[in-house]
């Protein structure tokens, strides 16, 4: 991407930012956006379940302080870091992502899973030839260092980085941009 092309990119995202900011104010005047709003404001329908999942796991991601909703802040921060974030970030946030128990380390089920919402919602880039329990192995061969059936933030961090697959097959994250940018019902205010 050349130097202008990314110049304009980085303008388009601010400018989504912004519009996203402001339908916040605008869906949410007490300032707490429940998972209902952010659906609405993204034009969530509910009619794939790996969507509805997705858009949850995506809202309890950012709710960082757990009250199941998003303030505004929280919602600010969590638009700048899916639309302008650095990779290292992206990468950690993801992680939490799939790390559905909270425990610190990603293991065979919660890898599973997520492969299968990404597999469904990826269908064009992703490798078909290979079942979600095939490419979970191969996900641990890569990136399980100490091979004890968990994957830690650090392997984590590293094989994304070091292996192309493993990165798009991991890499929720941009999906996110783009779901972002595909999904936001842009309303006149």
């Amino acid at each position: 991407m050349g130097q202008g092309e990314s110049a304009e990119h980085e303008e388009l995202d601010l400018a989504l930012i912004q519009d996203l900011s402001l339908m916040f104010m605008k869906e949410c005047p007490s300032g707490a956006l429940h998972l209902h709003e952010f659906k609405r404001i993204f034009g969530v329908q509910s009619t794939s379940e790996e969507e509805t999942i997705y858009i949850e796991t995506i809202f309890h991601s950012f709710d960082t302080n757990r009250d199941n909703k998003l303030d505004f802040m929280e919602y600010v921060s969590a638009l700048h870091l899916v639309l302008r974030g650095r990779l290292e970030d992206r990468l950690k946030w993801s992680f939490k992502m799939y790390d559905t128990d909270g425990n610190g380390r990603l293991d065979r089920q919660e890898i599973k899973h997520i492969i299968k919402i990404i597999c469904k919602m990826k269908t064009k880039n992703t490798d078909t030839h290979m079942t979600p329990n095939e490419m979970c192995d191969r996900i641990f061969e890569l990136v399980d260092e100490n091979h004890d059936g968990q994957i830690s933030l650090a392997e984590f961090m590293e094989g994304a980085q070091k292996d192309e697959w493993l990165m798009e097959m991991l890499k929720l994250d941009f999906n996110a941009s783009g779901w972002v940018k595909q999904n936001w019902v842009k309303k006149t205010p």
